[in-house]
């Protein structure tokens, strides 16, 4: 939490929402944006810990750097041209995700896989919206133990910054210090060939321009419940 000094009210993200990494997942662009939720339990920050819940498979745990949009005033049924209006901030993020339980074991609902503790690290820090005038011109990029995986622009989203937050608003406040993770570029674990999952002892670095670098390790928990 001290990358943001508060608990989300709420933490959306959206799903497929880069071009190339519908593309690799085989998957049409969506016509609307893809919603899921994390619960503010899942936050962590930088230079925290990634722990892979007892219950996950040894190789289902993947990873997805993310821009992150913090808002900053109530907003409800919010125009497009008026969205960035209501953003305190940007931040990085890192939408872990158990992909068995995501696309397997979780009733045809991604939230399961993606909403066990320390699968939102947040960070390293909140860069207010007046440093960031656009928010879909920046790099983006995931490096795991020294080798870059993720490397793509905000740009190539289907649905842009201002796009998603009017959507989310539509009959729905956004409240402040609301968190939205904005999808992730190409070049995720489960897509590779061969696939590649977070193991104990990794180190995770999510980067985005402007922002700078959010890192984390990855530990496994014990059937007892602590971190190993």
């Amino acid at each position: 939490m001290a990358t943001l000094g508060f608990t989300p009210p709420a933490i959306y993200c959206i799903g497929l929402n880069y071009r190339q990494h519908a593309k690799e997942s085989g998957m049409p662009e969506p016509k609307f944006p893809v919603v899921f939720t994390k619960p503010p339990s899942s936050v962590i920050g930088h230079g925290d810990t990634i722990e892979i819940p007892a219950i996950c498979h040894p190789e289902e745990v993947d990873y997805e750097v993310e821009l992150a949009v913090v808002i900053g005033k109530s907003a409800k049924n919010v125009p497009e041209d008026k969205a960035l209006e209501y953003v305190q901030g940007y931040t990085v993020a890192n939408d872990v995700s158990a992909r068995k339980w995501q696309l397997q074991q979780g009733g045809g609902q991604w939230c399961r896989g993606k909403s066990f503790d320390t699968f939102c690290p947040l960070g390293p820090r909140l860069v207010p919206a007046s440093e960031i005038p656009d928010p879909n011109t920046l790099e983006l990029s995931c490096t795991l133990n020294g080798e870059v995986l993720q490397k793509s622009n905000t740009r190539d989203m289907i649905f842009n910054v201002p796009q998603i937050i009017s959507f989310l608003s539509q009959g729905t406040t956004l409240l402040p210090g609301t968190v939205i993770l904005t999808g992730t570029p190409e070049g995720v674990g489960v897509a590779r060939k061969p696939p590649v999952f977070l193991k104990p002892g990794d180190t995770i670095t999510m980067f985005v321009e402007k922002i700078g670098e959010l890192t984390n390790t990855v530990v496994t928990e014990a059937p007892g419940g602590s971190a190993l």
